[in-house]
C-alpha cells in the first residue's frame, strides 16, 4: 500500500471522509501539485468543514419538520401585508432567539403566517440554531397522547430542548385542563431555555378564552406577551390570491 493509499485509509477511520475525497481529488490532478504544502492543506481542511456544515444544516432541517421550504430572500417587499423591512431584517439576524425572546405573527387565516414562521425558523436554522415546529392543535392532542402513555416528561424534555419552538395556529383546537398545565410547565421552562413563536388568527387580547382555568391563563401569557416581538399581517388570502392567478391563466 502506497503512503498516499495509507494516509486516505487514516482519514477515514478519523472520519474525515470529505477530507479523504478531496485528497483523491488532488491525486488525480497533477497540476495541483504545483501549490504549496499549506494551500493545498487549506483546500482539504476547508472541503471537510463545508461538508460537515452542510450535514448539520440538513440535521437542523430534518428535526426542525418545517411544514415550508420558505426562506426570507422570497419574502416579497412590495406585497401590501404589514410588514416591515427593516423588522424583518432585524429578525432574520436571529438575535432575538439568543436573547430568548419571543415572537408573535397575527393575521387572518391565509395571509402567510405560517410561511413567515418557517422562513423565520429556516434561517435559524442555517445560522446553526435548533428549531422543532408544532401544530399548536397537533401538540395539544399529542398531550392528552402522552399522557395516556406516561411519556409527559419525554415530551416536555423534548419541546424545552431547541433553541426555538414554534406553535403554529394557536386558537385553533381545545385546550383542555390537561394540556394548559403543560403549556405553563413548558412556558415557564422555555423562558430559561429559549425562544418561542407563535402564531394565531387571534389577537393576543383573545388568548384568555383559550385556556379553561383563567389562573393558568394569565400565567402563560405573562410569560410570554411581555417578552415578545409582534408582525401583524394584513390582506388578501394568499390562497384566494393564487387561485385567481390560475383562472386568469387559463
Amino acid at each position: 500500500m502506497s503512503s498516499a493509499q495509507q494516509t486516505l485509509a487514516r482519514m477515514r477511520e478519523l472520519h474525515l471522509g470529505a477530507m479523504a475525497e478531496a485528497y483523491e481529488h488532488q491525486l488525480q490532478q497533477p497540476r495541483l501539485h504545483e501549490m504549496s504544502f499549506e494551500d493545498r492543506l487549506a483546500l482539504l481542511v476547508e472541503h471537510e468543514a463545508s461538508q460537515r456544515h452542510d450535514r448539520k444544516l440538513k440535521r437542523l432541517f430534518r428535526a426542525a419538520a418545517l411544514p415550508d421550504a420558505a426562506a426570507l430572500e422570497d419574502l416579497d417587499p412590495r406585497a401590501q401585508r404589514g410588514t416591515d423591512r427593516a423588522q424583518i431584517a432585524s429578525l432574520g439576524s436571529c438575535d432575538w432567539i439568543r436573547r430568548q425572546q419571543n415572537l408573535i405573527i397575527h393575521g387572518a387565516t391565509g395571509v402567510g403566517k405560517t410561511w413567515l414562521a418557517c422562513a423565520l425558523a429556516g434561517q435559524a436554522c442555517r445560522l446553526d440554531i435548533p428549531v422543532l415546529f408544532y401544530r399548536a392543535s397537533e401538540l395539544c392532542s399529542t398531550i392528552r397522547d402522552r399522557a395516556h402513555e406516561g411519556a409527559l416528561p419525554k415530551l416536555k424534555l423534548a419541546l424545552a430542548k431547541p433553541s426555538l419552538l414554534v406553535l403554529d395556529d394557536l386558537g385553533l383546537g381545545e385546550i383542555d385542563t390537561l394540556a394548559g398545565q403543560f403549556l405553563l410547565e413548558l412556558v415557564d421552562r422555555r423562558q430559561r431555555t429559549g425562544s418561542l413563536l407563535i402564531t394565531s388568527q387571534y389577537p393576543t387580547e383573545k388568548w384568555h378564552a383559550f385556556f379553561p382555568d383563567p389562573t393558568v391563563a394569565d400565567a402563560v401569557l405573562d410569560r410570554i406577551v411581555h417578552k415578545a416581538h409582534r408582525i401583524t399581517l394584513k390582506g388578501e388570502s394568499m390562497r384566494k390570491v393564487l387561485a385567481k392567478k390560475m383562472f386568469q391563466a387559463v
